[in-house]
């Protein structure tokens, strides 16, 4: 039973690195990207005559801003808690719960 607590544990601890990793990416990506279109676009603007401030409020710039950040903060809650339903806490607590019922089952039997 001890080397299966071991590798399980060894999975979890490389199932969060790899979505560590995967978290990393997904945000360096939106600061990136979202950089170099809003520069555009604000170049662009100001370049038709709208004053600074109208170039940067756009609502074409903040709304993809703020859509792909919900998608983001959803990502981040993901990976670093805020399991309050059904989230990690939970999922590995019902896994211990199930086992020991199996195990309470079986040895009923014996």
């Amino acid at each position: 039973m001890k080397e299966f607590t071991e590798a399980y544990r060894l999975k979890r601890a490389k199932d969060k690195v790899e979505n560590l990793r995967s978290f990393y990416i997904h945000f360096t990506c939106y600061i990136i990207f979202n950089t170099t279109i809003s520069t555009i676009k604000i170049i662009d603007d100001l370049d038709e005559g709208k004053t600074l401030q109208e170039a940067l409020f756009d609502f074409g710039s903040v709304f993809m801003w703020l859509i792909w950040g919900i998608g983001i903060a959803f990502h981040a809650f993901s990976i670093y808690g805020f399991d309050y339903f059904l989230g990690k806490n939970w999922e590995s607590k019902k896994l211990k719960e199930c086992i020991e019922e199996e195990e309470r089952f079986f040895n009923q039997k014996e």
